[in-house]
């Protein structure tokens, strides 16, 4: 394997750019181009670094670097990739340079002046700097292998969202900013004490908050449940889990759709990852104790959340509440007792984050030429914007699990291993499979079948042009790879479902 600190400069370099491009005014009107450039070369590196990964031990960390960081309290910079943190890297970086090419226009307001004007540029290179810092901090989270240095970047991915809603986003973000942050805030503080008791349970020194030093050190049961309860809170919040998912549809309602894309198809995902990464070998037998309740809860969210989505009128809202009851579906997978189960939700992480990229992106895509995102507003529109509408429901039934698209093997992995641990469960997520066609086919009926617009806006309403097809080509293309060819997918991640099955985690 090859000795290139390959993680430390995929942080560094977006890092690095997201500073030059924030501060040296010279790289303003250029920042649009030097974003791009940057995230696509981030996205060849983390490609070069997979094909160094040996799948064979898929569930040991790889790529590792450690340094002593805050010897005082046994803080690390430790990092390392297991399969699950390669592929959510591979999403992350995959889906920053597409957000930021389908954005190329998102960072104007007339109120602030003139495209061109230097008000304008560097509001524009604010945008575009906030996105490669969380592109760093995205990919610095997945390898983590540090409890302290998890949660201090659990904690800093939050500002980067929090100044892309508050200063992009639609007449109501700064509400939905601070509701997103106060959310986030509430349950990192909670996990805060749990990182501190853990530590003191451990063996302390100065790599005393390496997960591989803290796996299974707490011994007290009760102790154990208390610290599982810490950290699972606030992963259940960023997940989002019902009744703690209020946050996500206010914030992608209001976020610019390339924010919303990268909230929930990747930045969500760090709540499930840390179930899996951290909780299950932190703390095997809390968790096996708390899966009945949790598993409840992830099926009222695959109900409750397709259920809503049903009734939804704003369009982004209603790709939210869709998310709400994917994740409860990911969740289920972690907790219900399978190792099949495990492996289609860690999968499901990356379907997901495909799939429902592609329908914030084409629904921010109609909204911006429609400038409405109220989804009775529409109607008739596969006529007019045929493009539009065949990507709309390519990526609907893909988050459906329509065979042949990328949510297909997932789901039906997750439903298999629920059905052998639970018959109960398993019927209960079935029924949310029946709703979730009903949500996608209905709301893709209410805005593109019917008689087409008359004579009114819609029916000269622009279809796709070449840089947004372009922005769209690669998740489709990845929708059906992921679809007909999951097996590199399922290589990195069975043997991490072997091992939590062995420690317990999983049956």
């Amino acid at each position: 394997m090859s000795t290139l600190p390959w993680i430390t400069t995929l942080i560094v370099v977006p890092l690095v750019a997201a500073v030059l491009v924030w501060l040296v005014p010279a790289l303003h009107r250029a920042s649009r181009i030097i974003g791009l450039v940057v995230s696509v070369a981030v996205l060849g590196g983390a490609i070069a670094m997979a094909t160094q990964f040996e799948v064979a031990d898929a569930a040991v960390p790889q790529f590792t670097e450690t340094h002593s960081w805050i010897p005082a309290i046994g803080a690390s910079y430790a990092v390392g990739l297991t399969g699950l943190g390669l592929l959510m890297v591979l999403l992350a970086t995959f889906l920053v340079p597409l957000v930021l090419a389908a954005g190329w226009n998102d960072a104007r307001d007339d109120a602030v002046g003139a495209p061109g004007s230097r008000a304008a540029l560097r509001r524009q290179a604010g945008m575009v700097a906030l996105v490669l810092a969380l592109e760093a901090m995205m990919i610095a989270v997945f390898a983590a292998q540090d409890v302290f240095l998890f949660y201090v970047l659990f904690e800093a991915m939050l500002l980067p969202v929090y100044f892309l809603i508050g200063l992009y986003g639609g007449p109501a973000r700064r509400a939905a900013a601070v509701k997103f942050l106060l959310y986030s805030l509430a349950g990192g503080l909670i996990m805060l004490a749990g990182v501190i008791a853990v530590y003191f349970q451990g063996p302390g020194g100065p790599d005393g908050f390496l997960i591989a030093n803290l796996s299974g050190v707490v011994a007290d049961p009760v102790l154990q449940r208390w610290l599982f309860a810490a950290f699972f809170i606030a992963f259940a919040v960023k997940a989002p889990m019902w009744p703690v998912h209020t946050w996500l549809p206010d914030a992608a309602a209001q976020a610019p759709a390339g924010t919303s894309t990268l909230l929930v198809g990747v930045l969500d995902k760090v709540g499930t990852f840390g179930m899996i990464a951290l909780c299950l070998p932190l703390f095997p037998e809390a968790s096996a104790w708390a899966a009945p309740a949790i598993i409840v809860l992830a099926l009222v969210s695959i109900i409750y959340g397709g259920l809503v989505a049903i009734g939804q009128q704003d369009l982004m809202r209603f790709v939210a509440f869709t998310s709400v009851s994917h994740f409860g579906f990911i969740v289920l997978g972690i907790y219900v007792g399978s190792s099949v189960a495990l492996t289609g939700a860690m999968l499901y992480m990356l379907a997901h984050g495909i799939s429902t990229a592609g329908l914030f992106l084409v629904s921010g895509f109609l909204t911006d030429r429609g400038k409405s995102r109220r989804i009775d507003d529409y109607g008739g529109l596969q006529k007019v914007t045929p493009v539009i509408a065949g990507i709309f429901l390519v990526s609907g039934l893909a988050s459906i699990a329509l065979p042949g698209l990328s949510g297909f093997v997932p789901e039906y992995l997750v439903l298999l291993g629920s059905f052998d641990a639970s018959a109960v469960a398993g019927v209960v997520a079935t029924a949310g499979v029946i709703i979730a066609a009903i949500y996608v086919l209905l709301t893709y009926q209410r805005i593109f079948t019917g008689p087409p617009p008359g004579d009114g806006p819609l029916a000269s309403l622009p279809d796709l042009g070449g840089r947004e097809r372009w922005v769209m080509v690669p998740i489709v293309a990845a929708m059906l790879v992921l679809g007909f060819y999951p097996a590199p997918a399922l290589d990195v991640l069975t043997p991490i479902s072997d091992v939590l099955a062995l420690a317990g985690g999983a049956r």
